[in-house]
């Protein structure tokens, strides 16, 4: 009886259990970060980065971005993926201006963009009129 008993209580307590369980691995927030180096042969020196927060229970990045020391006006920012350090990809959502070398602000992501910047495969892409297909890039990593 007693056997019976505790094994009826390990499977109550391993049943009610799971679900907090499951719901805890799932929401998460994640702190990322990513530091500017030139890009596609650019001759500048770009410095500065991205501080940025996932939450993936609500989908959201929230990021700060900031920048300088590149060859002119940046004429536009995007959230690429999914791509390795060194890799490109295509724009996963651009990033909108005024871009006068600080950034803030939240993106809404869909499941598999949430997926791509939680496993470090994201980067944030600096345009300018010289570099078209990019001069700076950060690499968003845990």
């Amino acid at each position: 009886m007693n056997v019976r008993t505790t094994g009826l209580t390990l499977l109550v307590t391993t049943l009610l259990a799971t679900p907090a369980l499951a719901y805890s691995a799932q929401a998460e927030t994640i702190k990322l970060h990513g530091k500017f180096v030139a890009e596609h042969d650019a001759s500048t020196s770009p410095t500065g980065g991205i501080k940025a927060t996932l939450d993936t229970e609500k989908k959201t990045f929230v990021y700060t971005i900031h920048y300088k020391g590149l060859s002119g006006p940046v004429t536009a920012v995007h959230l690429h993926g999914p791509a390795d350090a060194g890799q490109d990809a295509g724009v996963m959502l651009p990033i909108t201006g005024p871009y006068n070398g600080k950034l803030h602000g939240t993106l809404t992501l869909s499941d598999d963009q949430v997926t791509t910047v939680e496993n470090g495969k994201s980067y944030v892409n600096l345009h300018t009129d010289k570099y078209g297909e990019g001069e700076a890039r950060a690499q968003v990593v845990h």
